[in-house]
């Protein structure tokens, strides 16, 4: 039984230092793709933001009402 090398090519990919252009589509259009985002999901936006804004507005408000409280 002899032995014979056998020749294997393999392919190797690499990122140039001077051409790493990876990213860039990402950061392409970012307005317009926020912009895309939102239109396309403004429900579950709402439904997102509201109780976080009105728990902040109601945390703010009882503060301010506590404050005034210990005044008289």
């Amino acid at each position: 039984m002899g032995k014979e090398a056998v020749k294997m090519k393999a392919v190797v990919y690499a990122l140039s230092p001077f051409q790493q252009k990876i990213m860039s589509g990402l950061w392409k259009d970012i307005p317009g793709k926020i912009e895309q985002k939102v239109s396309e999901n403004w429900l579950n936006a709402v439904l997102f933001l509201t109780p976080l804004i009105t728990t902040y507005a109601y945390a703010q408000h009882y503060k301010e009402k506590e404050k005034l409280a210990y005044r008289y």
